[in-house]
């Protein structure tokens, strides 16, 4: 795939529908498709300090290309930055730049800057246009298609925001050379997630060309435009989030709790990480419940292991809060309904649902079962039985 021929996904939302385009090389004509879609706009660049340093140069030369002379605003890099003070930085720094409501903003960088910048763009003069630039694997297959924007508070991930959808999405599949091996692995858990919610097809593929992925063949495209096709699919047919569009959040209540727990330290946990571990979590759960087999959560657990993910919570460092403390913080995850909580579950391979009246007992059980402290109880107990 080169960048005269991107692959194009459609995300159908009448007068709002947008393009996902995906291919190598995009970032070099960024400023002429920007142009094209939106011409005569100034623009503003929210980015972090590590895509600026990598990337940056080259972005801005294609916005002057284009007739666009961009205002930058960088970031420092971690999930810490989806905060309000940096919040109040990008809204400060837009208006600082006397951008107008038609103007741009545009999200250059992985899924904290995505969600950061999209939710100033949702508010700042009650709604500017919003261009999504994702740097990495967990943003060009899931955060920057959507519209879901937010910040993190201290109670819980991603509790404050707005939906507000792009204008366009940009997806270079050439800049993921420069990401991180435990960046891109913790992006791969989201493009399992797709096979793993409704296409089972595509987890079967990604089981045998995962390696080709990871390389950066075709396959990696590929993946990628397959990724974003179903996502596309769901958020046409449930923008807000009133009924099947829950079923993206597959792993993400065990996995923002694993998150919350652990402070969003991200030498501890990045986002894709939990995401991983809340899958197999997930799985397990639905087996525990009678609702699935344990040789899918067996098989899930295998794959997320093949390609170097974590999957169970005594995979991440350090002590973790108990059990009753992980609950509190599933309970205040925005999939909690009226004080029921909801959960996204499995009947097997591809075949999530949306299961909604768990009892909190069968969860407190859970998480006691799997809990860390358990686990090395448990091993102890094992060590001091006589051969």
């Amino acid at each position: 795939m080169s960048a005269d021929q991107p692959v194009t996904v459609e995300v159908g939302l009448g007068d709002r529908t947008y393009d996902i385009l995906i291919g190598s090389g995009l970032l070099s004509r960024a400023g002429a498709e920007i142009s094209r879609r939106l011409p005569g706009t100034r623009a503003a660049v929210i980015t972090d300090a590590n895509v600026a340093s990598a990337h940056l140069d080259a972005l801005k030369a294609s916005l002057e290309t284009g007739g666009i002379q961009p205002a930058v605003i960088t970031l420092p890099p971690g999930e810490k930055t989806k905060s309000f003070a940096h919040l109040e930085e990008v809204v400060d720094g837009v208006l600082a730049a006397r951008l107008e409501r038609g103007d741009i903003v545009i999200a250059f960088g992985g899924g904290v800057i995505g969600d950061l910048a999209g939710f100033a763009a949702g508010i700042v003069r009650r709604g500017m246009n919003f261009v999504q630039i994702p740097t990495s694997l967990l943003a060009q297959v899931d955060s920057s298609v959507g519209g879901k924007t937010g910040i993190n508070s201290a109670r819980g991930k991603n509790l404050v925001g707005v939906f507000h959808q792009p204008k366009l999405v940009l997806a270079d599949t050439g800049v993921l050379d420069t990401l991180p091996i435990r960046e891109f692995r913790a992006g791969y858990a989201e493009l399992a997630k797709y096979g793993l919610i409704d296409r089972p097809e595509f987890f079967a593929w990604l089981e045998e060309n995962w390696g080709q992925v990871f390389a950066g063949g075709p396959e990696r495209a590929q993946a990628i435009a397959e990724a974003c096709r179903a996502k596309a699919d769901v958020v046409a047919r449930d923008e807000f989030e009133t009924g099947d569009r829950a079923l993206l959040n597959l792993g993400h209540t065990f996995g923002h709790a694993l998150e919350a727990a652990t402070q969003y330290d991200g030498t501890r946990l990045v986002h894709g990480e939990g995401v991983a571990i809340g899958m197999a979590l997930a799985y397990r759960f639905s087996s525990r419940l009678n609702l699935a087999s344990p040789d899918d959560a067996a098989r899930v657990e295998a794959h997320l292991r093949a390609v170097g993910l974590p999957w169970r919570m005594a995979d991440i460092p350090g002590a973790l809060p108990g059990a009753e403390a992980l609950l509190a913080f599933i309970t205040q995850d925005k999939k909690v309904s009226r004080g029921a909580l909801t959960f996204i579950l499995t009947r097997g391979i591809g075949q999530a649902v949306i299961a909604k009246d768990v009892p909190a007992s069968e969860v407190l059980s859970f998480l006691k079962e799997n809990h860390p402290s358990q686990q090395e109880s448990r091993l102890g107990q094992q060590k001091m039985r006589p051969k």
